[in-house]
């Protein structure tokens, strides 16, 4: 017998949600092939089965979370049986050998008092609306009817995007607000997602851990603006700003690599590599996209880069070595009107950098007080102090600020 536990697919996973199982209860299945599919912190990923048989013993319901390394089914050969107890560790059950599997399936099956709220399907009918257990949870935070949406997903089964649709398409709360009768909100609470929970318990242990200190630099972006321009002119692609400043990172990494790294409690890892994390905002919360090597990239691929990443990372399409490995990060909230903000570090990173919006100001020239109005933009660096001290990340910030006003030597 081979035991299928809930596997490590992450720097920091400690705990993984089932999705669905993608195999059912007595199925054959072939070591290496997909049989369910896990959310961690950062998304959701697949998993393969760690040996041939049938799948047997199933103790995890989509839905459902439990630490890293706990059984979840069992992988049993031809005349293998599950051990006594299985699953239980209080309980004895008769052992069972490879049934059907119909007969697997229905053994398998819980019935309707034992289904919790959180896996249960709606009947309607007498029928059965398929969903996915994100589809649930959305239509069960949204008011959405399940019954009444059409599954664009596999066998028509309902998916997140047809319950958001079914959001966007309702009548506005401020037109049902002015057509009923004025009444008091009450409070609700609103479960945290397996993202939100890990999000909240990694900024505090980095708030808690790492003394943060932070530097403000206020960059002429110009130059990066005319640039971009003459891109769309001459129609050579789309580049961003945040393209720019991700690519000013890494470059300035290779100065100054001592802030490419990380603390070690009675050491301090320089890496070799330069992997850039970007924060990327999906659904349920905040994930970190890794470009790696960035430094090794033109503009035009960092560019081509961090759009495949943002969108892949807002479809759960990210593979495992995309979602770990940072050894720096950027925060960009340019395109929400901000002025200036600070980042929280993500670890074991040392350092993160938070782009703020870019505006046309007016800005004093030269000694004559003369003015021009020119784009301008903050960058603040947050930095672990255990690992860069106050003038290192001045430093820093300064080698950042010179490649983005001088972005012509970012293009070679």
């Amino acid at each position: 017998m081979t035991e299928v536990i809930m596997p490590k697919m992450g720097d920091g996973m400690e705990e993984g949600t089932l999705v669905e199982w993608l195999k059912k209860e007595g199925q054959d299945v072939k070591s290496g092939e997909t049989i369910a599919n896990i959310q961690t912190d950062k998304a959701t990923l697949e998993m393969e089965a760690p040996a041939a048989g049938v799948l047997s013993g199933i103790l995890l319901q989509e839905g459902q979370t439990v630490p890293v390394g706990t059984p979840i089914a069992a992988i049993l050969k031809s005349g293998e049986k599950l051990p006594e107890g299985w699953g239980s560790g209080k309980t004895t059950r008769e052992a069972v050998a490879v049934a059907p599997v119909e007969e697997a399936r229905a053994e398998a099956a819980p019935s309707e008092e034992q289904r919790s709220p959180a896996v249960a399907v709606a009947s309607v009918n007498g029928g059965r609306v398929k969903a996915s257990p994100l589809a649930k949870k959305v239509a069960a935070e949204t008011g959405v009817d399940l019954a009444s949406l059409t599954g664009s997903g596999p066998g028509g089964r309902i998916v997140e995007k047809d319950v958001r649709a079914a959001v966007g398409s309702a009548p506005s709360p401020k037109k049902a607000a002015v057509a009923a009768t004025m009444t008091l909100a009450a409070d609700r609470k609103v479960a945290l997602s397996n993202l939100r929970k890990i999000t909240a318990q990694r900024t505090q242990q980095s708030k808690q851990e790492a003394p943060h200190f932070y530097v403000t630099v206020d960059v002429d972006v110009e130059k990066i603006m005319a640039l971009r321009d003459f891109f769309k002119e001459e129609e050579s692609g789309s580049v961003s700003v945040n393209d720019f400043v991700i690519l000013a990172t890494a470059r300035a990494l290779e100065e100054m690599p001592e802030a490419n790294a990380s603390f070690g409690g009675d050491h301090i890892l320089i890496h070799g590599g330069i992997h850039v994390g970007m924060a990327v905002a999906v659904d349920e919360g905040l994930t970190v996209a890794v470009m790696r090597n960035a430094n090794a990239m033109t503009l035009r691929q960092v560019a081509a880069a961090s759009r495949d990443l943002a969108g892949r990372a807002r479809e759960n399409k990210l593979t495992l070595d995309e979602l770990t490995g940072s050894t720096i990060s950027i925060s960009n909230m340019g395109m929400l009107g901000v002025d200036n903000f600070a980042a929280i570090i993500n670890g074991p990173n040392a350092a993160i950098l938070a782009v703020s919006t870019a505006k046309r100001v007016p800005v004093v020239m030269n000694d004559e007080d003369e003015i021009e109005v020119r784009w301008r933009m903050n960058v603040t660096g947050s930095f672990d102090h255990r690992v860069v001290d106050g003038a290192g990340g001045a430093k820093f910030m300064n080698i950042v600020r010179r490649l983005l006003e001088s972005p012509t030597h970012l293009l070679s």
